[in-house]
């Protein structure tokens, strides 16, 4: 089942990248190049959006795992309408994501004939596809290669090996989850960041200053990015939440 969610999700990315996004960034490209920045920006957004509802939810859970207690229904969905609702939800993350690399990828060929755009957008949109969904296939179904490598028939050191596979794959897997969430808030402050003036130059500023040890500039950058994504998906999330309470409720039919 996992598969065919990343499969469905892989399916959906090709397709935005292919008809949707590269498609865009060569119409805004040539009539509104000005539009780019600001719309990169919204995504940005949106992701910083996304990566603090991450974290608040992380740290909800450690207040009370138990909804009742919190006073909270508890919504009972199908395992179909689960994996619509997490396939919803990954499509429109990588969307945002999407638009980035489609965007980074125009910039360097923009000054190219329209062939060579539509080729390397074409070639950049299905690796990039291939490789981030392989990659997370393979990941999600280390579990059961570890399984397999365990088992009895196998040469010990194949069969030790796929023990510790199966041990470490859970603890590797919630760590892969914080770090997307961090990357999350990171690169979608960045966006924003190099859309404004005064942000692009500041996060030059640091890199310059700590360029003698460029290990420590890339993760001061990403710090910083990081946690000022935190305050603005906080932000949003306070201006959405504010929105919602203000909107008519729909009276009941009687």
């Amino acid at each position: 089942r996992e598969l065919s969610i990343i499969y469905q999700i892989a399916k959906k990315s090709l397709l935005n990248k292919v008809l949707l996004l590269s498609p865009a960034a060569l119409l805004l490209g040539f009539f509104a190049p000005w539009a780019i920045s600001p719309i990169l920006m919204v995504g940005g957004a949106f992701l910083c959006f996304e990566g603090y509802e991450k974290v608040h939810s992380m740290f909800s859970k450690h207040h009370t795992d138990d909804p009742h207690q919190a006073g909270e229904e508890v919504e009972v969905i199908t395992p179909d309408e689960l994996e619509k609702t997490r396939v919803k939800g990954a499509v429109r993350t990588d969307l945002i994501l999407s638009a980035e690399i489609v965007a980074i990828t125009y910039s360097t060929v923009a000054d190219k004939e329209l062939t060579t755009q539509i080729a390397v957008m074409l070639a950049v949109a299905i690796f990039i596809t291939f490789a981030v969904y392989g990659f997370v296939g393979l990941i999600v179904k280390a579990d059961d290669i570890g399984m397999h490598m365990a088992k009895e028939n196998n040469h010990p050191q194949v069969r030790k090996f796929g023990q510790g596979m199966v041990k470490v794959m859970p603890g590797f897997l919630q760590a892969l989850g914080y770090i997307g969430t961090v990357a999350m808030l990171w690169v979608g402050a960045e966006i924003i960041a190099h859309g404004i003036p005064f942000t692009s130059h500041a996060l030059h500023n640091l890199e310059h200053a700590l360029e003698n040890v460029p290990i420590l500039a890339w993760l001061a950058k990403a710090l910083a990015c990081a946690i000022a994504g935190l305050v603005i998906g906080a932000v949003i999330a306070k201006v959405v939440a504010l929105a919602s309470s203000l909107k008519p409720k729909k009276q009941a039919v009687s």
